[in-house]
């Protein structure tokens, strides 16, 4: 966290509740904002990586609910799959067959494809 979101979060902010991952979330102490719509932010715990915010937070962060995450009536369903963050530039981001890091050879083409023509 920067000194300027320390400030303005001391000043300003007052917290309303964290999630799982230590995230800290936080309204403005001072009431509606700009449009009459209450400023909400939120302060990471370790780097800042918007991925990291679960979908029930994201919602009242956008103000698509007014309700705080313990206040919605959540359900899991047996589909859903634990939270990850984005991996996207460490060793554990997805790559393909045939990526450089992975040897660098595809496979050979199937020959399974045929080219649409107009008639």
């Amino acid at each position: 966290m920067t000194i300027g979101t320390r400030i303005f979060t001391w000043l300003n902010g007052k917290l309303v509740g964290s999630d799982r991952f230590g995230n800290r979330y936080y309204v403005n102490k001072g009431g509606d904002g700009a449009r009459g719509r209450q400023k909400r932010w939120v302060v990471y715990k370790g780097q800042p990586e918007a991925s990291k915010v679960p979908p029930e937070w994201h919602a009242w962060l956008h103000h698509s609910t007014d309700d705080l995450p313990d206040q919605q009536a959540i359900v899991d369903h047996d589909w859903q799959r634990e939270h990850l963050p984005n991996l996207t530039g460490t060793r554990y981001a997805y790559r393909p067959p045939g990526h450089a890091s992975q040897g660098g050879q595809r496979a050979k083409a199937t020959g399974d494809y045929q080219a649409w023509t107009p008639e």
